[in-house]
């Protein structure tokens, strides 16, 4: 460990890990985590399922973290394989190996972990023997066919109920002495499951989707799998405590799952679908039993629109004493701009002053109305006035850039509303006196995805992002006003993967062969290495991006059914070429598909 730069990432040892004695459990699992450990430990899905596993006496979960640089070296050097933090035994030794796919840019890390860990990178060449389950899951799985060639089984949607009748299978099926071709087949059976091994894909001779064929019985639609109860559904009452730092350090409170927003661009708020609430007092009890188990004194109260709960005040009057007296501060992520109301402010003045984060996505009305965002600059500049009468001095605005039908215009009109923020600032009598206002200003750059009604859309190319970039700060002339952007041709190869086929396989597995490795990081990501991968495969990457698809086009995740229509989609798509709106599902259900759950808090099952 002398040449690793933080061995405190492959240590293990950190209060709450669960170590168990192996020879009495059944099955184990490696859960691995595609990127860093600092960002891996930071991830609720890792924290609830890890808790969960290991809270069924004859499963022992271990986490696994990507190894920086210099890890990997050493590993390599010493012939050391990729192992489990809790028992440091190599990652050969477990019965499932699952990853959790997040981000598209981790995809070459999934590669370089199994590698590392020495087992064999095609599913294919792994053999019938029963052990070595490679599965995967988490947002990237709704498409998930750049990966088929490497991964035995996918779960969709949420996996605290699937995950564990995968297990309960995977248990009968060793007991019968089958091996893993039968495994799979029983597995496919199951809702929320997809065995890609079980299906042949079909090409026309331009490139598209000509069919996908289910095989030996499995079904030709694959349904996701949502959790219907959140208050009677497992959550753990402590995590682990890291030894270092790690990007979000704090309890974190999951308080609904889904979105009543529909917010076009936002992959998310539609696979996530219905909304689903816990109750307050779930929540409170939650959030107590986390601090009082970790010793962490900041809770995040986590979704993804937190102001949307509808029981944020009650929630947060319930919890302003013990708060107080445990001197625990509450955070609320993902705020509404039109949500921050005067008692929302009044409920705040006793949590941590921090700076305050909105999500405006796009400077000019127009474009909001295209993404549907329904939110208008008045609506901005008064809940920063409410902010800024409070004390706060600091706000940071995310944007997109390179959204369907975008003007030079439109991207100029970003820099105008931070500096319309700015304006507002020093126009407010009773602003805070003898301070200066911060505004950030970060446009990322529009990656098309599928299950949102921008799956159609071409995406922008390296030169039009980078010629929008220079206007976006070209335009900004403040300097209370600090302007960030994403790195263009690292969110144009995300749009590959994003909306990619099972071709892209024998890119990703030349990639990694290459040298490609944590990608997400910028100063590790190169793009050449990436273009000569496609180029040696015979693959145009534009084909995936750059491409306007036709609505009757079968798409390659077609097959797989996240609770909202094809149609509402569609219908979605067309009226954003208008810049029509479409109201959010507590002021009218818009038959968007996802009722036909009957779970959760659906206007249509009202």
């Amino acid at each position: 460990m002398l040449g690793v730069q933080k061995p405190g990432r492959y240590t293990g040892g950190e209060l709450n890990a669960v170590v168990k004695n192996k020879e009495e459990v059944d099955v184990r699992f490696a859960f691995c985590f595609p990127d860093v450990y600092e960002v891996g430990m930071s991830h609720l899905g890792l924290k609830i399922l890890y808790s969960q596993f290991n809270a069924v006496p004859y499963i022992w979960c271990e986490r696994v973290f990507a190894p920086w640089v210099d890890m990997e070296e050493e590993l390599r050097r010493r012939n050391i394989p990729l192992y489990g933090l809790e028992s440091g035994d190599p990652i050969t030794d477990f019965d499932f190996i699952g990853f959790t796919l997040q981000y598209e840019l981790s995809y070459t890390n999934v590669l370089n972990m199994l590698e590392l860990a020495k087992i064999p990178l095609l599913a294919k060449d792994r053999g019938d023997a029963l052990g070595q389950i490679v599965v995967a899951g988490g947002p990237c799985v709704c498409n998930p066919e750049p990966l088929c060639d490497f991964i035995d089984l996918f779960f969709l949607g949420e996996g605290e109920e699937v995950d564990l009748e995968v297990i309960e299978l995977y248990r009968a099926c060793r007991a019968e002495g089958v091996g893993k071709r039968e495994f799979l087949r029983r597995a496919a059976q199951i809702e929320g499951v997809y065995v890609p091994s079980l299906y042949r894909v079909d090409y026309h001779e331009d490139g598209t989707l000509a069919a996908v064929t289910p095989l030996e019985g499995a079904p030709a639609i694959v349904r996701k799998r949502i959790i219907k109860d959140l208050d009677s559904c497992y959550y753990p009452e402590n995590f682990i405590v890291p030894y270092l730092d790690i990007v979000h350090d704090r309890a974190v409170e999951e308080v609904f799952r889904g979105c009543i927003r529909g917010c076009r661009f936002c992959q998310a708020g539609f696979i996530y679908r219905p909304v689903r609430e816990k109750s307050p007092e779930t929540v409170a009890r939650q959030c107590a039993a986390l601090c009082e188990n970790t010793g962490y004194d900041e809770v995040s109260l986590s979704s993804l629109s937190t102001n949307d709960y509808t029981a944020l005040q009650t929630l947060l009057a319930d919890t302003k004493d013990w708060a107080e007296r445990e001197k625990i501060s509450l955070s609320l992520p993902s705020m509404r701009v039109d949500a921050f109301t005067d008692e929302l402010v009044q409920n705040l003045q006793s949590l941590r002053r921090s700076g305050l984060t909105f999500a405006p996505e796009a400077g000019t009305q127009r474009m909001r109305d295209v993404i549907n965002k329904n939110v208008t600059q008045e609506e901005l500049l008064d809940t920063c006035r409410r902010a800024f009468r409070s004390g706060w001095t600091t706000v940071k605005l995310y944007f997109m850039i390179g959204l369907p039908t975008e003007t030079m215009d439109d991207v100029a009109g970003i820099a105008g509303l931070g500096q319309a923020v700015v304006d507002a600032f020093y126009a407010l009598q009773d602003r805070p006196k003898g301070k200066s206002v911060q505004v950030t200003l970060s446009a990322s750059a529009f990656v098309p995805k599928p299950f949102t009604p921008f799956q159609w859309v071409a995406q922008d190319t390296v030169e039009s992002f980078r010629e929008k970039q220079r206007h976006f700060v070209g335009s900004t002339h403040s300097r209370k006003i600090k302007c960030n952007y994403h790195d263009a041709e690292a969110s144009v190869l995300e749009g590959v993967f994003a909306r990619g086929d099972r071709r892209l396989g024998a890119v990703l597995l030349r990639a990694q062969q290459s040298g490609c490795r944590l990608d997400g990081w910028g100063d590790l990501f190169d793009h050449e290495r990436w273009m000569q991968a496609f180029a040696g495969c015979g693959v145009d990457p534009d084909f995936y991006t750059h491409r306007v698809r036709s609505y009757d086009e079968l798409l390659p995740w077609d097959h797989l059914d996240y609770g909202v229509s094809k149609a509402f989609l569609r219908a979605e798509a067309e009226k954003a070429m208008n810049a029509q709106t479409t109201p959010n599902c507590r002021e009218k259900c818009s038959g968007c598909g996802a009722a036909c759950w009957k779970a959760g808090v659906c206007v249509a099952d009202r």
